[in-house]
């Protein structure tokens, strides 16, 4: 049975500007051996970024621009929060292992969604948290081929479906997504579409209270 949404797997590079240097520099790739694949039009990749590579045939090469405002948006003080240190505590001791400044850590936010936060400040009372996307603010420069780009069958549209309702808990910076295996390595998270407002978030089920709007 035909469906109207499509199976793509794609290589690339991803070049973002160096704020000291104002040149483009490497961010990350995706190769052909280790590809990003996903469903289109169930909300797993940027909205800006499927529409580039939705209508392209399979072996056709792309290099597009998508501006800030259309892939994670500018950078906002208002996604910073301190949240007590105890909500960090794991057997009455602070969690020295996962919370160090610099760490990508997974958060859920009141109604099961999940996303990631990095640790800016590890404080005597407090952990300072943004929930910035780490590529907030920055024109996203793509060049590279589709490798895949077919109907997707009725299984496979469920099977991401499920893994999209689960969500995943790899601390990886895929931003509460990852892809089909779950199997997350850093590489992919540019194009997962943003975490949903009011998040209420909670660490290992715990309650943050950031108060995220």
């Amino acid at each position: 049975m035909e469906t109207n949404n499509k199976y793509i797997v794609v290589s690339y590079k991803l070049y973002v500007k160096d704020e000291d240097t104002d040149q483009e520099e490497l961010q990350e790739q995706a190769t052909a051996e280790q590809p990003f694949q996903f469903i289109s039009d169930l909300g797993f990749a940027l909205p800006s970024f499927e529409n580039e590579v939705k209508g392209l045939a399979k072996g056709e090469e792309f290099d597009f621009t998508i501006q800030s405002k259309d892939a994670y948006g500018e950078y906002s003080d208002e996604m910073m929060f301190d949240v007590p240190k105890d909500v960090f505590m794991i057997n009455g001791r602070f969690d020295k292992e996962r919370i160090y400044e610099g760490n990508i850590i997974p958060l859920q936010g009141e109604n099961g969604e999940r996303f990631n936060g990095i640790v800016i400040e590890v404080k005597d009372e407090a952990v300072t948290i943004d929930l910035n996307h780490p590529l907030a603010g920055q024109d996203l420069h793509f060049h590279g081929y589709i490798l895949e780009n077919r109907d997707a069958t009725e299984d496979e549209i469920k099977g991401m479906k499920n893994m999209l309702e689960g969500g995943c808990e790899c601390g990886c910076g895929c931003h509460g997504d990852c892809d089909g295996d779950c199997d997350c390595d850093g590489d992919h998270h540019h194009h997962h579409h943003h975490h949903g407002e009011g998040c209420g978030c909670h660490h290992d089920d715990h309650n943050c209270g950031c108060g995220h709007h």
